[in-house]
Parts: structure tokens; C-alpha cells; sequence
């Protein structure tokens, strides 16, 4: 069985991380533009305690017991560290970003195929006892 949380959060942190590889992508060949990302392993080694649970109300005593959590992610942002100096002062590395982007991809579609399949789990779990 899955944390379901900690997948919830992974995917929050790996949308945000596609953002950021993006943006420096796209701003490859702005003079000046810092490449930015943010330090994937330490964040999702920190999310299980991240995101306090929240207490649900339940009108009937029959109502499963569940708990809310706050999966935003917020994850400082850092400065990539260029292997190459560049003469106008960008620091993005197409190359590298390339990598990032894909290696993100892959990631990011493992983890919505754990949460799918949770779900699906779920809902077969739900349909076979409502028959």
C-alpha cells in the first residue's frame, strides 16, 4: 500500500520542479537569467512530516474516518551552480535542463501512476461491497 500523502506531495513537488526546468529552458538565451531549481531529494525525503493533518468532522458514526493535509508544496528555490561560465552571465545549461526535464517526466508520470492506481484499488474496493 501506498503513503497516499507522500505521493500527493511528490506530485505537487515534481509540477513545481517541471515549472522551474522549464522557465529555464525558456529563458536560455536571456543575458543574466540564473537557472533555478529546487533540491527534489531533500523534499521528498521531508515529506512525510511536512503538511500537518487536519481533523474531519463526521456527521454519522458510519462515515470513515479521514484526514486532510496541506500539500502545497513550498520548497526553496536554489541557483544552479553552472559547469561552464557563460560570457553574457546566464547559467542555464540546455543540456543539462534537457536531462532534468525528462528525468522529471519520468518521475512525475511513475508517480500519478502509483496515485492512479491507488484510486482504482479503491473504487474496485467500493463497487465490490456495494453490491
Amino acid at each position: 500500500m501506498i503513503e497516499h500523502g507522500f505521493q500527493e506531495r511528490a506530485l505537487a513537488l515534481r509540477a513545481r520542479r517541471q515549472e522551474l526546468i522549464a522557465a529555464n529552458i525558456a529563458n536560455a538565451d536571456t543575458p543574466n537569467y540564473k537557472a533555478v531549481d529546487i533540491d527534489i531529494q531533500k523534499e521528498l525525503r521531508q515529506a512525510p512530516s511536512v503538511g500537518s493533518a487536519l481533523n474531519m468532522s463526521s456527521t454519522n458514526s458510519n462515515h470513515l474516518q479521514g484526514r486532510a493535509s496541506t500539500l502545497v508544496p513550498v520548497a526553496p528555490l536554489k541557483y544552479v551552480v553552472p559547469q561552464q561560465a557563460s560570457i553574457d552571465g546566464n547559467t542555464v545549461d540546455m543540456d543539462v535542463e534537457r536531462a532534468k526535464f525528462s528525468e522529471n517526466t519520468l518521475m512525475y508520470q511513475f508517480s500519478l501512476d502509483r496515485v492512479g492506481g491507488h484510486y482504482k484499488m479503491m473504487n474496485e474496493l467500493y463497487n465490490s461491497l456495494k453490491d
